[in-house]
């Protein structure tokens, strides 16, 4: 059994819960220890003992527990990848992939714990300076999400410790395993007892236990809308910190003068790569009339070559949806698509393989109006909708009309749209000609609209949300 980690201490948790392998549901892929309000209470009260010790640790030792982190992780990606895998049905490349970013990300912080600046000025008084540093927030509650389970922990776990705070972590129920895996390495990085926790268990006394206690500096949450609205709420009432990275339903515009075989396999690898389980994914394929046709046929093409089987298994394009809650929602939208008289070209059945999981074949909707709810609404499954657009002028117009803003992309060869379309989109990433699911680690991540809240996540903005600023005046 696999326990929670609190105060330096690995303790048995008041439940265990069976963790599952989508791509094969007799397989078992360990029980893992669920903590209750008073465990998270533990963890709590540990992270906020340990602070004012982290707070005061060297740069260098930051940065050295970060790079032991780091170089452990890329060390065994192929072991951790597979575990991934096995545990959220990502295909094995994609899970050695997100592992092999998260070793990365690690490193990253570890640099970043040394590249620390402040800025010393002169003040408009005389016999006066200023200046201006950093501190740590204190202590941060993170709330990850299930579909990328070590590469969302990793970008918030790593920036917080490189910049001195510490670390209550609560991973989503359905992938305990990386969590566990991700805690146990980090677990021997020489950090002081209670600097970073994990507690694994349900979002409604875990969670809540993170949103509620004054103990909690800030607040770092990715999942949905629904659930990051009373995250924010429950922040706002005790003035917490807040960081939230919530959905998306996000656009790609194909033009006539676009690469067809370059815009293929950009919608294709934004809307079904990761079985569309991606924040970032490309829902809504907005076409200019020009190649819609052409564009709708090649699209059927490609898709139904994919190969769509258990996620370890050799030549697997998409793995299973991650559960069987997410096949039922995702289904269910697909039947909404159906009535609401969108045309579907191809897939959107549950499909049998091998061994018993939660297979669905990519589907692909034409002729869709960006009013309908399957334009309008995240369903997180691998359904894209195919909606023409007159002009480069209308794409733009729906490309932007939607509640969301985290990604949006373009493929053209025309330098004119191309610019106007970067400047005018209204999202936080734009794409050119590249898939919109696929980000570097070391540069910002993040939306507008109601996709995020509060500072961007990775790269040197990420000491926005776990830093605070303090300006000094001192008397010559």
């Amino acid at each position: 059994m696999n326990r929670n980690y609190i105060a330096g201490q690995w303790l048995e948790g008041v439940t265990t819960v069976a963790n599952i392998n989508p791509s094969d549901t007799t397989d078992i892929v360990g029980y893992y220890a669920q903590a209750d309000a008073a465990q998270a209470d533990e963890a709590i009260a540990a992270a906020h003992a340990a602070a004012p010790l982290w707070a005061s640790s060297t740069p260098q030792q930051r940065a050295d527990a970060l790079d032991r982190i780091g170089s452990e992780i890329l060390a065994r990606r192929e072991e951790l990848g597979r575990l991934l895998s096995r545990e959220e049905g990502k295909t094995l490349p994609e899970g050695i992939g997100e592992v092999a970013r998260a070793g990365n990300i690690f490193k990253f912080f570890a640099g970043e714990a040394l590249r620390q600046r402040g800025d010393k000025l002169a003040s408009v008084r005389p016999g006066i300076e200023i200046e201006v540093t950093r501190e740590p927030v204190g202590t941060v509650g993170i709330i990850a999400p299930w579909n990328f389970p070590i590469a969302i922990p990793a970008w918030k776990i790593a920036p917080a410790l490189a910049f001195g705070n510490t670390v209550v972590f609560k991973p989503a129920e359905l992938v305990p395993g990386c969590a566990w895996a991700l805690a146990e390495i980090i677990s021997r990085a020489g950090l002081p007892a209670g600097t970073f926790n994990l507690v694994m268990g349900r979002g409604a006394e875990v969670g809540q236990a993170l949103l509620d206690d004054w103990r909690i500096d800030a607040i770092s949450f990715t999942g949905s809308v629904a659930t990051g609205t009373r995250v924010a709420q429950a922040a706002a009432t005790r003035l917490a910190k807040v960081q939230l990275e919530m959905g998306g339903k996000n656009p790609m515009v194909v033009l006539n003068d676009a690469d067809l075989d370059v815009a293929v396999e950009c919608a294709v690898q934004s809307a079904f790569f990761s079985t569309g389980q991606r924040c970032t994914a490309s829902s809504r394929l907005i076409v200019e009339e020009g190649i819609y046709k052409r564009f709708v046929q090649r699209m059927r093409e490609r898709t139904a070559g994919l190969k769509i089987d258990h996620a370890l298994a050799t030549g697997t394009d998409i793995g299973p949806v991650v559960s069987g809650a997410q096949i039922e929602q995702d289904l269910s939208y697909i039947a909404i698509g159906q009535q609401e008289g969108a045309r579907l070209v191809h897939g959107g059945e549950a499909v049998t393989r091998a061994t018993p999981g939660h297979y669905l074949t990519p589907a692909i909707f034409a002729d869709c109006s960006n009013e309908m709810r399957i334009c309008r609404e995240e369903i997180f499954g691998p359904v894209a909708a195919i909606i023409p657009a007159r002009d480069y002028e209308h794409a733009l117009e729906l490309a932007n009309d939607t509640e969301f803003g985290l990604a949006t992309g373009i493929c053209s060869t025309s330098l004119k749209h191309v610019q106007h379309f970067k400047r005018h989109a209204q999202a936080g990433m734009v794409m050119v000609n590249v898939p919109t699911a696929g980000v570097d680690y070391h540069v910002p991540f993040g939306g507008r609209k109601a996709s995020s809240l509060g500072s961007r996540e990775q790269g040197s903005y990420a000491a926005e949300f776990y830093t605070t600023v303090k300006t000094a005046y001192v008397a010559g």
